[in-house]
């Protein structure tokens, strides 16, 4: 159990100098934002859930990545955040604290977890292609709900026609990972968008 990403990264740095193949998870941009990204020529995959998409922080970090030779998915699945190091030790994050795991079995289990998102995940370039709307849209989106303007003013101060403007907030519930308005509005506080 390692307390922090300082001692994550002081302590698992040796891991990643050696690393031929990472798989990453995270609900954010943060959670493996590590100042010492594996090597050129390691195989890095980038696994995360749409909200990082809403960030300009956390969108531009996963543009970055994927610039620097990182393939990137985004996955409406629920996530381990987790990342595999070589499919021989897998790290899982929690509240503060990270838990290295070498154990074959359990590193076993969480690569295949991680594999199933990234299969059914979608590319950057498509995902942007597909919700680069919505993902421009969502901070006056969040503002209007966040103040509990009725629908067809909050349509009106964004240009939109009601019907757009309800299928978007559908949209944004959906790539918050939310069932409902109150939902989204926590979601998009713990990610800092409120």
């Amino acid at each position: 159990m390692l307390r922090g990403h300082r001692e994550l990264y002081e302590r698992t740095r040796h891991l990643f100098a050696k690393a031929r193949e990472v798989t990453y998870a995270a609900s954010d941009a943060r959670t493996w934002a590590s100042p010492d990204q594996p090597a050129p020529g390691v195989r890095t995959r980038k696994l995360y859930r749409p909200g990082v998409m809403l960030d300009p922080t956390g969108a531009q970090h996963a543009r970055f990545v994927a610039a620097a030779g990182a393939q990137v998915r985004i996955t409406t699945a629920e996530l381990t955040e987790a990342l595999v190091v070589d499919r021989r030790i897998a790290i899982l994050a929690g509240d503060g604290s990270f838990t290295v795991v070498w154990i074959p079995g359990v590193v076993a289990g969480v690569h295949a977890h991680l594999d199933l998102a990234w299969n059914e995940a979608a590319d950057l370039a498509d995902y942007e292609r597909d919700y680069g709307e919505i993902c421009s849209l969502a901070p006056r989106m969040l503002e209007l709900l966040g103040a509990g303007a009725a629908d067809g003013a909050a349509a009106r101060s964004m240009g939109l026609s009601l019907r757009t403007y309800r299928r978007r907030v559908t949209q944004l519930l959906a790539t918050l990972g939310a069932t409902s308005r109150f939902q989204a509005g926590a979601r998009a506080r713990e990610l800092g968008l409120i």
